[in-house]
């Protein structure tokens, strides 16, 4: 069967963890994924299709670890949304060598490394074909990426979340603990509920089934799969309504 060649999705948003960008170790910045990412996203670019991305910042710091060490949580989430923009400055550093326009909005003021977030603004470099990454979670504590991702998809009319990890997609229990973990090719908002899956928090996953939001969780680290997710392929976990 011949291969499809026209992408299927016009926007998306591609959610990356913080770990996701740490490598092997989770931590710290890893160039080699990072420019392996920018690669990808570059392809896509390629295609037609519209990127906008969040980041994690878990691989520098993760604000609910850091008040469990005792800083005070709004303090601990703030640090962990500065952690995210670091991210998305490294990401756009990647991209930007190999030739993919990128700007960098971020939910927390800083003027002098990246442009606030302003929906509209970020609407226009879409159309410009520059690739937006968004940096600072939501600007609030208590709310993680998940949610980021979740809020600007929605806001910015994406057609579809992919959520990049490090497994095939969704099972139901750890594959790297359990050789007979089921995975799940398709599944609705309603049965990964009733199953108890975490495909998102709580609150990230409430927003996409409300606004009928599918997800795509799928490995971001085999060649060519956003690539493939883009053009249609049977990769990860599709989380339909």
């Amino acid at each position: 069967m011949k291969k499809a060649s026209v992408p299927q999705f016009r926007r998306i948003l591609l959610k990356l963890s913080g770990e996701a960008l740490g490598g092997e170790t989770g931590t710290g910045i890893c160039p080699e994924v990072v420019n392996d990412m920018a690669r990808q996203i570059g392809e896509v670019r390629k295609l037609g299709v519209e990127v906008v991305v969040v980041v994690g910042g878990g691989n520098i710091f993760r604000g609910i670890q850091g008040s469990e060490q005792g800083i005070e949580r709004a303090t601990a989430d703030y640090m962990g949304m500065l952690a995210t923009v670091i991210n998305a400055l490294a990401l756009q550093d990647a991209l930007e060598k190999v030739a993919v326009a990128t700007r960098v909005q971020t939910a927390i003021a800083m003027s002098q490394v990246a442009e606030p977030f302003i929906r509209r603004r970020a609407m226009r470099h879409l159309e410009k074909g520059r690739v937006v990454i968004f940096g600072g979670g939501t600007g609030n504590p208590y709310f993680s990426t998940d949610t980021a991702a979740a809020l600007r998809a929605n806001e910015i009319g994406a057609e579809v979340i992919l959520k990049a990890t490090k497994v095939d997609g969704i099972y139901d229990c750890d594959p790297k603990r359990h050789s007979r973990a089921h995975f799940y090719d398709q599944i609705t908002f309603r049965e990964a509920l009733e199953k108890q899956l975490k495909v998102m928090d709580s609150t990230a996953f409430s927003l996409c089934m409300d606004n009928k939001m599918p997800i795509i969780v799928f490995n971001l680290f085999k060649p060519y799969n956003l690539k493939r997710v883009i053009l249609g392929e049977q990769v990860g976990t599709l989380v339909i309504p």
